[in-house]
């Protein structure tokens, strides 16, 4: 009897171990997190796009799970310096995200800020979803930067700042580029200050144009010439230049700086370089000092050279500021010797500045006061009377 009930204990404890065996599986599968058996996986429709410095972008992220819902930790694992980037959904910024069993079973946004400064080339952004250490996925998003899109075109010049002196043309190589898919017609144009020229000539010709067409995914270049006015200041001038299309708008800057020209005239104000003087007698001499530059001329010095024994001097010897284009006059007090004598003689007088000098040539007419002359003067009086009264007395006889 009781090595039957040994035999049948044996037995019944043995179904039950594996029935408990059993149990203990099934209640561990099902204990055991769905992600430990399937997977984790986020991805975007466009991982690849290209854009523009300054861009912002957003991007859906999907993620999928193949096995029991988790919360998923998100994070930016890397990204270029200066960009700046999170993840959001429901218009939060969020860390984690509820990802339930299932394919496209979770989306969140990721929002990305392109510098300005940014410089062309490609970038990669790398983010990142996570349950544990073992669990986990990575998205890897490139971004070609380029100041192109696809569709724009583009118009540009080599060397879009020149600078010259007053009355140089300054000739510019622009690239026209037509970067859509179809034929385009551009009107091109120019916002230069009054009294400036510009002119458009396609490479190689010599025909000015107000418009161009540019066959698709294809460039041209083009020569632009800016002519300032005569008389334009110095300065730095921006000549907006605009090519448009149907379907572009493209618009460049060119820049012209005026560098300072100096010209400056000495005369007298009716143009005569002669006057009249008599020895060791000062006259007045009125000059005329002109400005012909196109900036302001400072300290301005009036200097001469007369024979030996004259003396020039200057009411004003020193002009501190004569401005662009400006005239002002000076009187110069001339005496020649007291021994010069009756003749012409030749006396240069220089006006000279830091960047630019002029000088005149003035020729001066002495004549001599002697007492001499005045006693020929009556000797020859003396002698007209004489000989009428001569005359008168023996005239009769």
């Amino acid at each position: 009897m009781s090595k039957s009930l040994s035999t049948i204990s044996k037995g019944t404890l043995l179904r039950l171990l594996t029935a408990i065996g059993v149990t203990a599986i099934l209640l561990l599968s099902m204990c055991v997190p769905a992600w430990a058996e399937g997977g984790l996986t986020m991805h975007t429709d466009y991982p690849g796009m290209t854009a523009k410095a300054g861009d912002q972008l957003s991007y859906t992220i999907d993620f999928d799970n193949s096995g029991a819902a988790c919360d998923a930790s998100l994070s930016v694992v890397s990204m270029p310096e200066g960009w700046e980037g999170y993840i959001s959904g429901s218009g939060n910024q969020i860390s984690k995200i509820h990802i339930p069993n299932g394919t496209n079973a979770a989306s969140a946004t990721f929002q990305l800020t392109i510098p300005a400064d940014a410089v062309d080339g490609s970038y990669d952004v790398v983010l990142q979803a996570s349950v544990n250490e073992t669990v986990y996925d990575t998205l890897t998003l490139t971004l070609d930067v380029s100041q192109l899109e696809i569709g724009q075109g583009d118009f540009a010049s080599e060397y879009p700042e020149q600078e010259g002196a007053t009355g140089t043309s300054f000739s510019f190589n622009a690239t026209l580029v037509n970067n859509s898919a179809s034929a385009q017609s551009y009107s091109l144009s120019a916002e230069a200050p009054d009294g400036w020229q510009v002119a458009f000539t396609p490479s190689g010709e010599s025909t000015q144009v107000a418009s161009i067409d540019i066959e698709p995914a294809t460039s041209q270049g083009l020569t632009i010439r800016v002519t300032p006015p005569s008389n334009v200041a110095a300065g730095e001038y921006t000549i907006p230049c605009s090519a448009i299309s149907a379907n572009d708008t493209l618009n460049m800057d060119l820049s012209v700086t005026i560098t300072g020209t100096y010209a400056m005239e000495l005369s007298t104000p009716d143009g005569r370089l002669s006057f009249d003087a008599h020895a060791n007698e000062e006259s007045d001499l009125t000059l005329s000092v002109t400005n012909n530059s196109n900036v302001d001329l400072e300290n301005i010095n009036l200097t001469s050279a007369a024979p030996t024994g004259w003396t020039v001097s200057f009411d004003t010897p020193t002009i501190e500021v004569l401005e662009a284009g400006a005239t002002t006059e000076v009187t110069a007090h001339v005496t020649p010797s007291s021994e010069a004598l009756t003749g012409d003689y030749v006396v240069t007088i220089s006006a000279d500045a830091s960047e630019v000098s002029d000088s005149a040539e003035f020729r001066v007419s002495v004549e001599t006061k002697t007492i001499w002359g005045v006693a020929a003067v009556l000797v020859i009086l003396i002698l007209l009377a004489g000989i009428g009264y001569v005359f008168r007395k023996y005239g009769r006889r």
